[in-house]
């Protein structure tokens, strides 16, 4: 995170709460590590590994506001299923790539950031896996600078509540441990060996970590950005600091086509996440209020959707075949307060009990066409439990 952004993030935290969940899911023949707080803090974004060798039982080790890491890294055989609490993720194309979401069912995405899983459309990585049918539109799109994948999705049966407008995981957070805690990325796309068309197809079997990436979840959308490490602007494409204005901003695309299709294209860098070009000529860049502000109800520009060629079109049934026996999430609604939005007002309403500080809403379309569409925004419940966060933060700063 910008150093700019440190004390504004600071800030965030006075309405927000710890996350002090406990540890679930399947275990590995691996013991878990003793628990400590480190005064010798290395950020999230910061560690390294090489996939499948260097691979930690878990790469946060420490124990902070936030407490500790709720899953675990080192995923094989006797991790996969549905009770997986693995968060390690993967992204190479259309029919492989991986979300994040809650480990319980009907959660709110910002209670639930710091423990996200990864939920992934192929087996064999000791992942929980997506329900068929879950998927109800994707766009996978190469660029020369990053991978991206977005489209529309069922997410009750992912664990998402039904009706919440969701939040961004990225690998930072407000205490730079990332939303999930310890979180990695991984993809055989870049560097040596990465694929060589629109379809995701890999040459080589070279997996490279990605230190930069972002994905926005909830309003049944999301979004997921990886970032080339080896492209000096990976920060920049893969901006977290933009987090109250969802997909549609971050991860531009023309969402109204996407809904109900299934391509693979190669397309043109966007611009950098809240940078366009006003009405007289000027690259500007947009700063993001603050919370305390209120909720973002107009956005002074619409992003520029990238070009993009070379498109092959699926079928969910040609990407997704390996996942037709696994059993769908429950899928009752998630318990609902108030939703403010940025443009047209939703029709369901959930709840943003104190949570992680790094929260964000995913975009909401309005209409078949990304013209003119806006995102919804929420605001984080008031905690007091959040100033006793900032001075413990303090230090990673």
């Amino acid at each position: 995170m910008p150093a700019a952004s440190h004390i504004a993030v600071l800030g965030a935290l006075a309405s927000s709460a710890a996350l002090l969940v406990s540890a679930q899911g399947t275990g590995t023949a691996t013991q878990a590590p003793s628990r400590t707080s480190s005064r010798t803090f290395t950020p999230l974004a910061a560690k390294t590994f090489s996939y499948p060798d260097e691979i930690p039982y878990q790469v946060d080790t420490d124990n902070g506001p936030r407490g500790t890491q709720q899953g675990y890294n080192l995923c094989n055989s006797t991790t996969e299923g549905q009770e997986s609490m693995c968060q390690t993720a993967f992204i190479n194309s259309i029919e492989d790539f991986c979300l994040w979401a809650p480990p319980e069912p009907n959660s709110i995405v910002g209670d639930t950031e710091g423990e996200m899983v990864a939920w992934c459309t192929q087996p064999g990585r000791g992942t929980r896996l997506i329900p068929a049918g879950a998927l109800q539109g994707v766009q996978f799109t190469r660029t020369p600078s990053y991978i991206q994948v977005v489209g529309f999705i069922d997410q009750r049966q992912i664990n998402i509540g039904d009706g919440d407008y969701g939040g961004e995981m990225d690998p930072h957070g407000a205490d730079q441990r990332g939303n999930p805690l310890g979180g990695l990325m991984f993809t055989q796309q870049f560097g040596e060996g990465r694929g060589a068309n629109a379809s995701g197809t890999t040459n080589g079997t070279q997996w490279t970590q990605v230190m930069q990436w972002h994905n926005f979840m909830g309003a049944n959308m999301f979004c997921l950005k990886s970032c080339d490490p080896a492209d000096d602007n990976d920060w920049h494409y893969c901006e977290h600091i933009f987090d109250r204005i969802g997909c549609y901003y971050n991860a531009p695309a023309d969402y109204g086509s996407i809904n109900g299709t299934f391509t693979s294209c190669d397309g043109d860098n966007q611009m950098f996440p809240g940078v366009y070009v006003n009405e007289a000529g000027n690259t500007v860049t947009y700063t993001q209020p603050p919370e305390s502000l209120g909720v973002i109800s107009t956005m002074p520009y619409q992003p520029s959707i990238p070009s993009s060629s070379q498109c092959s079109t699926y079928t969910s049934a040609q990407l997704y075949s390996a996942l037709g026996t696994v059993e769908a999430a429950p899928t009752s609604a998630a318990s609902s307060d108030a939703v403010p939005t940025v443009g047209a007002a939703p029709t369901t309403s959930v709840s943003r009990a104190a949570g992680a500080a790094n929260n964000a809403a995913a975009s909401r379309p309005t209409s078949s066409s990304n013209t003119g569409a806006a995102s919804t925004s929420v605001v984080l419940s008031g905690s007091a439990a959040g100033l006793a966060m900032i001075a413990a933060l303090a230090a990673f700063f």
